[in-house]
């Protein structure tokens, strides 16, 4: 599927202000009470996004497994009512119906709910039963957003720089020593790029496109985003359209307000990005399925990568750049408090 154009401002929907919400506070949907699809056709995009192609057979009994399972679960554990004309629906009739009012919306979000859970828990077992090594599978994560960003960059996107890589073994064994409750599992950033828009105002634009095209709102990973770069509440009464939407937001406008914004002893007061954590969803060519194990022929074809992201304007790298918010200054407080864990035992205060 081509990858979407670049939305202006004026032509967001609800549902496009609430996936970056999402995206920016590290939130879950689990929380959610609605969606908010307007048009089948943008459900369709949502779906599209996840790797799921839904004129293949294959994926269409796939969804439908995945769909019975969480009917399955929550009739066996909650004796959930879901009437039947619920539970014949499609997933683009479950996404629409999740976007509408009344008691069938809440069943369709509750279906949905524990679909995304079984998913994700089912994909993640597929992932282990593959026999590709980490790199085979970052390798599939990188060439995804390469490809997407690449027709970015030709379509004169107001993006400056994208750059993709790979933390190397030394930073690894750094950043575990300098975290003492961080387990190599609670690592995200493994994979990770870096995306410098022309300005400020292009920032929420490249956000949509993001979760457009490569991170769909439902896959950011709860508690592992950092907003310092811009007031969400402040952005959207500056801008007419965003401001109107504000309006239907599921939390209140200026509930980011009391989060802490920074959870990282190393980085700088001064330090202005927005960062988020995602699975990445990738889609396991079929050589690769053909050489597991008979085990995963029920796990689907879809893994999720996680990586990390960043996304700042070009005038707020600069400054970041240029002080002690510097990348450079950050590894060296990160070094000294390594070595004097090494040393003496205990971090730096």
């Amino acid at each position: 599927m081509a990858a979407p154009e670049l939305r202006k401002l004026s032509d967001f929907t609800l549902a496009d202000l609430e996936g970056i919400r999402v995206l920016l506070r590290g939130g879950s949907v689990v929380d959610w009470h609605r969606l908010n699809f307007a048009a089948e056709a943008e459900a369709r995009r949502f779906i599209a996004v996840q790797e799921i192609d839904l004129d293949d057979p294959r994926d269409r009994a796939r969804v439908e497994q995945i769909k019975e399972a969480a009917i399955d679960y929550l009739r066996r554990h909650f004796d959930f009512p879901v009437p039947k004309p619920v539970a014949k629906r499609d997933l683009v009739g479950l996404l629409m119906l999740a976007s509408s009012k009344g008691h069938r919306q809440i069943c369709a979000c509750a279906i949905l709910k524990v679909m995304h859970i079984i998913h994700h828990l089912e994909a993640r077992e597929l992932l282990f039963l593959l026999p590709v090594a980490d790199e085979e599978i970052f390798h599939l994560v990188e060439r995804k957003v390469y490809q997407v960003m690449g027709a970015a960059l030709a379509n004169d996107f107001p993006i400056l720089e994208f750059i993709g890589g790979r933390k190397n073994k030394d930073s690894l064994y750094t950043k575990l020593l300098s975290k003492p409750d961080v387990s190599a599992s609670q690592i995200y950033d493994k994979v990770r790029f870096r995306i410098v828009t022309r300005s400020a105002k292009d920032i929420f634009p490249v956000l949509n496109f993001i979760q457009r095209s490569v991170v769909p709102f439902n896959f950011i990973i709860p508690g592992q985003s950092t907003n310092t770069l811009l007031r969400f509440h402040e952005y959207c009464r500056s801008e007419p359209t965003l401001d109107e939407l504000a309006a239907s937001l599921q939390l209140p406008l200026d509930v980011e307000d009391g989060l802490s914004p920074i959870d990282n002893r190393f980085t700088a007061p001064s330090y202005r990005v927005v960062h988020f954590v995602a699975d990445v969803p990738v889609l396991v060519p079929q050589h690769v399925l053909d050489a597991a194990a008979s085990a995963t022929a029920n796990l689907g074809r879809i893994i999720f990568v996680q990586a990390e992201f960043q996304v700042i304007d070009r005038a707020t790298d600069q400054v970041n750049e240029s002080g002690d918010a510097s990348h450079e200054n950050y590894k060296e407080r990160q070094k000294l408090a390594v070595m004097h864990r090494l040393k003496v035992g205990g971090l730096l205060k």
